[in-house]
């Protein structure tokens, strides 16, 4: 067991759903080529309602595992701003063995760590804005208890394997150059344009970018920390 494994909490309900879960799950990866335990990575769509679970292949490059809908998120499209607004946040984010919760009201959860660097110095503030099973929302996104289940068992199978945090990008909408003119009038559009960088690089490498924020700005490099590792 790896030093990240062992600091992934666990409760009954945790063992349970794995226990459950795995066998499934490890059967669907092995029809796509893929191998339960191969790191993590998770791309988020608002208006899509779709989180999107990719995991890297043999190839060097990730491949979408499922995109699984979101049930429920609150508030709309555009960053999340302060304590209270409702709404669910976007921007890059990691999440590391720590983050899991086991005991969620939620059935099972992790935090996004929320707010990060670039939200901090953008004076954003709340906290401990999940993903989390069930129905409702109050600034996070629901997913279902089956959902989540199987992302937990993707995320504690990485973890187990090694892998150190699990990068997690939560966007507004797949964004296309198409989409980004549909919403180019949005008062949202400069903040966008600071997370188009991180999806273009995605969409070029299959390989998650590495994001640093610098004087207040996400700085993307496609040289990025393997794996989270």
């Amino acid at each position: 067991m790896s030093a990240a494994a062992a600091d992934v909490p666990s409760s009954a309900r945790s063992r349970k759903a794995i226990l459950q879960t795995r066998p499934a799950v490890e059967t669907a990866l092995t029809d796509k080529g893929l191998r339960l335990g191969s790191p993590v990575f998770l791309r988020i769509l608002k208006e899509e309602a779709s989180l999107e679970a990719w995991v890297l292949a043999p190839s060097g490059r990730y491949e979408l595992f499922r995109a699984y809908p979101i049930c429920t998120f609150s508030g709309t499209l555009g960053p999340k701003r302060q304590e209270g607004d409702l709404q669910a946040p976007e921007g890059f984010y990691f999440v590391p063995p720590g983050r899991m919760n086991p005991h969620s009201s939620f059935h099972l959860s992790f935090d996004l760590g929320y707010p990060n660097r670039f939200d901090r110095a953008h004076g954003r503030t709340g906290g401990y804005l999940m993903v989390h099973g069930a129905c409702a929302s109050i600034g996070c996104y629901a997913m279902t208890d089956p959902v989540i289940e199987e992302l937990w068992v993707l995320m504690e199978a990485a973890f187990a394997a090694g892998q150190r945090f699990v990068r997690a990008h939560a966007f507004p909408f797949a964004m296309t150059a198409e989409n980004r003119a549909a919403h180019e009038g949005s008062s949202h559009a400069a903040f966008w344009d600071e997370l188009a960088p991180g999806w273009d690089a995605f969409e070029r490498t299959r390989v998650p970018p590495s994001i640093e924020v610098e004087d207040g700005r996400y700085v993307v490099s496609e040289r990025g920390e393997e794996d989270g590792r």
